[in-house]
Order: structure tokens, then sequence, then C-alpha cells
């Protein structure tokens, strides 16, 4: 229960929690008003880097969201040239996180990194299309143990600015494991082939245990 009121802390939060509580102690002493806004700040930096525990289906013929979020776009599409995939065709589910989502982003099978490929870019709204072309971005090509190919990027924001990796190439990952995060604001799209789709459009989705697709 305590779990859920109070969630672990993301390693990234640490010092922006404290720099926004030294603030709010210091305003504190010239203006209560001031300091009562900058304390409800405080509350919502804890609350977005929170960190909780989720619990995964732990079976591959699924694929678990890797964000929590909206879903903003369902479309057959090319796969990112940046993998060398511009050739073939994925389906891709897009997931915008708000300020309030939590930022911590998961794999949706259980399979080997074997790509990891960082593109620095611009800060356009996540929730529009030419994000996933202009924006800073980080992808990871993830191989199942049958062999096929998932696809997670990571798209920074309006006011995002710093995509946050965890993970690297050739590490083994479970269902559901964390990846990284993207700080305050931002998108997650999953290219994926052959799966009947689970999501709808406008759904909420959490991470690492909705079910967006199946075999």
């Amino acid at each position: 229960m305590m779990n859920n009121i109070f969630p672990k802390l993301h390693k990234e939060g640490y010092k922006f929690l404290a720099i926004s509580i030294i603030i709010t102690f210091i305003i504190w002493i010239f203006s209560n008003f001031l300091a009562s806004i900058m304390l409800l700040i405080t509350i919502w930096v804890y609350y977005f880097f929170r960190d909780p525990d989720r619990i995964s289906i732990n079976d591959n013929s699924f694929l678990v969201s890797p964000a929590d979020g909206l879903i903003t776009d369902i479309s057959e599409i090319n796969g990112p040239e940046e993998l060398g995939l511009e050739n073939k065709k994925f389906t891709r589910i897009s997931i915008f996180m708000n300020v309030f989502n939590c930022h911590v982003n998961r794999t949706p099978l259980e399979g080997k990194i074997d790509e990891i490929f960082y593109k620095p870019g611009k800060f356009l709204n996540a929730s529009l299309d030419k994000a996933s072309k202009e924006n800073e971005r980080n992808y990871y090509k993830i191989l199942s143990n049958k062999g096929e190919e998932i696809v997670i990027v990571q798209i920074a924001g309006l006011i995002a600015r710093r995509i946050v990796c965890e993970v690297s190439k050739d590490q083994n990952l479970k269902q559901g494991e964390r990846i990284g995060m993207i700080r305050f604001g931002s998108r997650v799209d999953l290219f994926f082939k052959n799966k009947k789709i689970l999501a709808k459009l406008g759904q909420n989705v959490v991470a690492g245990e909705s079910l967006l697709a199946k075999e």
C-alpha cells in the first residue's frame, strides 16, 4: 500500500528533488504563499520521477507497453532508416507521455539488444508526427528468442531535454525490464511485425503491463 502512495524514486530524480526542496525552504523565508506553490512543484518533481514496480505477463507471444501514456497513433510504416530498416514494413504504435505520466520505459518482450543508436535533434512537441524524424531520439532494436525484430524509439519532446539509456548492446532483457527514461514530457514509438493489434487509438496504457499486441 505504501509503495503505491510513495513509490520509489528513479535515480535521475534525486538531484532535481533536492534542488526543489532547497529552493522551497529558501523561498519560505520570504513568502509563505510562494513557498506553498514551490511545495506543490516539489511534490510534482517527486511524482514525475517515480519508478514503481510493474508486473509483466511474462509471455513472449504478447507485447507489453514500453511506456505509460496515451496511444496517439497506430499505423503501417517503413522501419527506421537509422537502423537500416527503411525497406521493411512495420506496425508502429506511438505513445505520448505527458508531464504527469511515469517516464520510465520498459522492453515489450524478452530478448537481446541487438543495436542502440542515438540521434541528436530538435525538441518539437512530441505529439507531432514530424517529431519522429526531427527530434532528439534513441533507438533500440531488440531480437526475441524467435529472432523477431522489435524496435523501441525514445523521442524527446518540447520540454524534455535528456534521454536516459540504462541498457547496453548485447544485454539480455526480461519482458517489462527497465531500459531508461525521458525527462519531462515525451513519446515512445514501438515497431513490430506479424502480430494482432490489441491496443486502441486513444487508450491509456501502463508500461510493462498493458498488452499492445499478440501473435
